[in-house]
């Protein structure tokens, strides 16, 4: 393991933000001028209650600072702050920032830096950040100066196991998931102990024989069944229950090999914080075969259902159905398509399963499937508004062609895809940023981001009546939250693949992205 600090001279360490120790209350309180985890506070709504910059002036907003990440080709981790201090990854690397000026504070790198994919975010708790890596360990450093502090084995890298996703930090415990189920490794979450990095629970996504969920898998098929956990979840500190979206089967294209509804793959599961006991689960697509990972990030709202006050969970789910659900036992409430391209289903029963369309499924020759594999909507995450009452979602529309073969399982790290897909040529892609009722989904407003072909950035909601999305064409824009009216953009000039987050220090705002492989931070004009 090695670091890297900067050699500040004495009247620029003054200069530097205090870098505070972090709190189970502050990540409770979820305090506006901080972004404390990957979604912002703990409920995954990703709004801040920040409105210096606001519908009135975002117009006036210009870049402040820009930070080059050596190495980076394109970031997709969400920035943390803390007091000023700005912490952010890519795979095997953590910078600390100074949110004020983009200087760097200290940069540390995982040796050997072995494994590949992407880094979604550290987490920071006490006075410690900590982060994953592609061969899958979660690590320790300290806040300050970057110094290595511990490491604990989350997986087998050798098995072909990684761990792409930000963790979650819970009161005195760290959970991470892990990838890829596409290559037959079976998923699961497990929680650490923050002060040493000793396992405490663990919780596996495929059941074994004879526990509940087996029946659903014939054969030896559970042995390869993927199920992987490589987004971030959410959590709700009242109930003490984590949720998080678990993967696709594998393998993913042929369920001929695996028959049954395949659990817990494509669910919502609620967990224990303290045991990591599952309390309930729902599956919205039972025996997937188009590759629809669940992982969205699920956002918690206690709002009035049919006149009742509920405490309600809400996914876009990259099938192309957007769910509510009751969170306390994960009961379907509501379930209706958030994009036009759904050909698979015809719409969901009363206890939210899919009605199935016959023959919509892959075949040796290729079948078009709607939405197509990369999904409805993907891993960006989106947000809610409390003011508006309204679920924004980074939605895509297109189908694909989905084939399968009936290739055999290879350990050690090999795709177990049984083919794969193409996009549809006949049917144009297209993003949008939607604006959907919370409990009915009808659509409010749209915003078509121009010349975007693929899905993009996450959403970033504030309580100045903004929303701010990217996408893959390096537009960042700032939209009205009650109409979707463009405001205000920016070309960074560089694919955005990354969720904004915005802060606050020493009475000044920032709105930051990730842009390819600079880390972007705005402010209003005139204010330094």
């Amino acid at each position: 393991m090695t670091r890297f600090v900067r050699p500040f001279g004495l009247l620029t360490l003054l200069l530097l933000p205090v870098i505070a120790q972090v709190t189970y209350q502050d990540l409770v309180r979820a305090d506006p001028n901080n972004w404390l985890t990957y979604s912002g506070p703990y409920n995954g709504q990703r709004h801040s209650l920040l409105k210096q910059i606001n519908k009135g002036n975002v117009k006036t907003l210009v870049t402040k600072w820009i930070y080059h990440v050596p190495r980076a080709d394109h970031l997709e981790s969400v920035p943390i702050v803390v007091d000023g201090v700005m912490y952010l990854t890519q795979p095997n690397e953590v910078y600390a920032l100074d949110g004020r000026t983009g200087r760097l504070i200290w940069r540390y790198r995982h040796q050997p830096p072995l494994g590949k994919g992407p880094n979604r975010g550290a987490a920071v708790y006490g006075n410690r950040v900590y982060f994953t890596t592609p061969d899958a360990w979660l690590v320790a450093l300290d806040a300050r100066t970057g110094n290595f502090l511990w490491q604990s084995k989350i997986a087998e890298f050798k098995d072909g196991f990684w761990s792409p996703a930000a963790p979650l930090v819970l009161k005195g415990k760290i959970i991470v998931g892990v990838a890829p189920g596409d290559y037959g490794m079976n998923g699961f979450l497990a929680a650490h102990d923050a002060s040493t990095g000793e396992r405490l629970w663990r919780w596996d996504a495929i059941p074994k024989p004879g526990e509940p969920g087996s029946e659903t898998w014939a054969g030896d098929s559970w042995k390869t069944g993927g199920g992987d956990t490589w987004l971030t979840g959410s959590y709700d500190p009242d109930l003490n229950l984590i949720y998080w979206g678990i993967g696709n089967p594998a393998p993913d294209f042929n369920g001929d090999l695996r028959k049954g509804d395949n659990l817990y793959t494509e669910c919502m599961v609620a967990l224990d914080a303290d045991t990591g006991k599952m309390k309930w689960h729902f599956q919205f697509t039972p025996h997937d075969t188009a590759d629809w990972d669940a992982v969205e990030i699920p956002v918690l709202v206690d709002a009035p259902f049919h006149g009742q006050r509920r405490k309600l969970l809400v996914q876009a789910n990259r099938n192309g159905f957007y769910y509510v659900l009751d969170r306390t036992n994960g009961k379907f409430l509501h379930g209706t398509p958030f994009v036009q391209s759904v050909n698979w289903a015809k719409g969901l029963t009363p206890e939210g399963r899919p009605i199935l369309v016959p023959g919509v499924e892959p075949s040796l020759k290729g079948s078009k499937i709607c939405p197509s594999t990369s999904g409805a909507t993907n891993w960006m995450s989106p947000a809610y508004d409390p003011d508006t009452s309204l679920y924004y979602v980074a939605a895509l529309e297109g189908c694909g062609i989905n084939t399968k073969s009936y290739e055999k399982f290879r350990p050690g790290g090999f795709s177990f895809d049984a083919t794969g897909y193409i996009e549809s040529p006949e049917e144009p892609r297209q993003s949008y940023v939607r604006a959907l009722d919370l409990t009915s989904g009808k659509l409010v407003w749209e915003f078509q981001q121009i010349g975007s072909t693929e899905y993009g950035a996450g959403l970033l909601s504030t309580a100045g009546g903004l929303i701010f999305a990217g996408c893959d064409q390096g537009i960042f824009t700032a939209l009205d939250a009650r109409t979707g009216q463009p405001l205000w953009h920016f070309n960074t000039g560089q694919a955005i693949t990354a969720s904004p987050i915005t802060y606050s220090f020493k009475g000044r705002q920032y709105v930051a992205v990730e842009a390819g492989s600079d880390v972007v931070s705005f402010g209003l004009f005139g204010e330094n």
